[in-house]
């Protein structure tokens, strides 16, 4: 199979790229399953339902949101009918939605997709590692799941790497979220997971993680309240990881860096070329 995960939309600009590009990569990559963090998609902030139905319509099989799952109060409500849109499976029972789903793609494979918040200066959820295994328990690699796409969306990279070790040879891909800086270290564990310490963004690249220069630089230098933060206008840069699968096991067997647009140096899996 051929995965593609893009990470955190910021604003119009992640999702302008987005829209441009991702029909088209579908079709030139010939692409089994495409999951994209949106929890920012909304001016920068969580997401609303006609976003997340803009992402899905675009291309995407799956959404996966964060630590902003609920800045749009109405996401809610619609988290509860919409089965694509997850949030992190490790908040408390009783929360809204769900944070993991077999997902039937357009190519007709099953895909596990799954996402767990960190614990590491984030809030204080429950056990990921926990919320992990009893997702993949019930849904196990290989045998109900033609492919296993965990994104973690964590503050500290030895979490994330934590998680892929402690997943490595369950999972095709874990992922890291979150931080909007795309990480160099993607590679195919000993036990054959795809990994990433983290996607980078969907988002204007020219910006302070996805957000204006100008007061982001102002709250460091005066330290005192200003305006809002407000997503770049630039245009935006598509920002994540491919990932092939061995169609017998479902674990990866090559791994490339995503990265089209301005501002950072352009990548791609030139294997599929």
């Amino acid at each position: 199979m051929r995965l593609l995960f893009l990470g955190d939309i910021v604003g119009r600009a992640g999702r302008n790229a987005m829209i441009e590009r991702l029909p088209g990569l579908r079709e030139r990559w010939k692409l089994d399953c495409v999951v994209i963090n949106g929890e920012n998609a909304a001016g920068g902030f969580g997401i609303t339902e006609a976003i997340c139905d803009e992402i899905l319509n675009a291309g995407a099989d799956a959404v996966t949101l964060g630590n902003h799952s609920w800045d749009q109060r109405e996401t809610l409500v619609f988290i509860e009918r919409q089965p694509r849109l997850l949030r992190p499976a490790n908040y408390p029972p009783g929360t809204p939605g769900r944070g993991a789903n077999l997902i039937d793609t357009r190519s007709g494979h099953r895909v596990l997709v799954v996402q767990v918040m960190g614990r590491l200066y984030m809030d204080p959820l429950d056990d990921p590692f926990a919320a992990v295994d009893q997702a993949l328990e019930a849904c196990p690699l290989g045998q109900v799941a033609d492919a296993i796409i965990v994104d973690i969306h964590a503050e500290a990279t030895s979490e994330k790497e934590a998680m892929g070790h402690y997943l490595d040879g369950r999972a095709s891909l874990v992922v890291g979220t979150h931080t909007h800086v795309p990480t160099s270290d993607h590679r195919v564990l000993p036990g054959g997971t795809a990994y990433m310490s983290d996607a980078g963004m969907c988002g204007d690249y020219d910006s302070v993680l996805g957000m204006q220069k100008e007061e982001a630089i102002r709250r460091f230098i005066q330290k005192t309240p200003g305006t809002r933060l407000e997503p770049g206008l630039g245009e935006g840069t598509l920002s994540g990881i491919a990932v092939e699968t061995d169609d017998r096991t479902g674990l990866a067997v090559r791994v490339a860096a995503v990265r089209i647009g301005p501002n950072l140096e352009e990548t791609w899996p030139r294997f599929w070329d």
